[in-house]
């Protein structure tokens, strides 16, 4: 009897390691989740979800937080968040990496290219910030902005005063802002807002920048991945997929496209990865 309650005993322990095992195998590097903090933008939706996907097949759980863009990048720096897949710098977010940078670290350059600025319809008769003053009976005064916290916000502000516009900034959300702008082109009247590329509005309106000739909004930004210090050490194998992680500034449109068109995060990233094998393989090593 003792000899068969020893056999049980051992037959348990090796089915109960066994289906330790395959857990493992399912969750790599334990159970933690891997966690990913993203704006409430659409650009960072499309690198979010794409790369919580080509996570998840390699076995991960994966967590997608949206929180503001300074609780992002707080929460990265703090350890709460494992990286954020859409930094803009080193301009327009470049204020939070002066606050935070010291605390996080700066994997890769996914994107080169992004700009923010003043865009208008190209129909408006103008071409260059220092000519919104003699004419803003035609813009009402006003500049439609987005979110307050929003890092082209705080240019805006800076440009309104370097250009001594009398115009009001007034804040929105994103979506606000661009169903206004739509409105405007259907009635044909004057706007200006405040827009970035990539966005999936250059594909749907047309629509230009505005000359920016005193340089405030820069010479254009890098699309970042920025994570946490020692996610390179605990979380090696995430670490290699980010950086190896690139995405052109148009594969970005079209998913933001997709997402202004209805679909979900969700689907929109996997349209875009079924269509892609090829990039995901290079992410994967493959």
């Amino acid at each position: 009897m003792k000899s068969f309650m020893l056999i049980l005993v051992l037959m348990l322990t090796l089915f109960a390691a066994g289906c330790a095992e395959q857990e493992e195998e399912k969750t790599p590097q334990g159970a933690e989740p891997v966690i990913i903090g993203y704006p409430p933008w659409d650009d960072a939706r499309a690198n979010t979800f794409v790369l919580k996907q080509v996570l998840e097949s390699e076995g991960y759980e994966v967590e997608a937080i949206n929180a503001d863009l300074g609780a992002v990048f707080q929460g990265v720096a703090q350890g709460d968040i494992d990286f954020y897949a859409s930094a803009w710098l080193p301009t327009t977010q470049g204020l939070y990496w002066e606050r935070y940078g010291n605390d996080l670290d700066y994997v890769k350059n996914i994107s080169t290219g992004a700009r923010i600025g003043l865009v208008v319809p190209t129909y408006v008769t103008i071409d260059s910030i220092d000519e919104l003053n003699e004419n803003k009976d035609k813009f009402n005064g006003d500049i439609q902005g987005i979110e307050p916290g929003a890092g082209i916000m705080a240019t805006t502000e800076t440009v309104v005063e370097e250009y001594n516009l009398d115009y009001k900034l007034r804040a929105s959300s994103t979506v606000g802002m661009a169903t206004e702008l739509q409105d405007s082109i259907d009635n044909e009247e004057w706007m200006v807002v405040t827009l970035w590329q990539p966005h999936w509005a250059f594909a749907r309106m047309d629509l230009k920048f505005l000359e920016d000739p005193e340089n405030v909004y820069g010479d254009g930004d890098n699309l970042v991945i920025v994570a946490r210090k020692d996610l390179s050490e605990d979380r090696p194998e995430v670490y290699e997929i980010l950086s190896r992680y690139e995405m052109e500034l148009s594969d970005i449109e079209s998913i933001m496209l997709d997402l202004d068109q209805g679909m979900t995060s969700e689907e929109a990233a996997a349209k875009w990865i079924e269509n892609n094998p090829e990039k995901v393989n290079e992410w994967l090593g493959e």
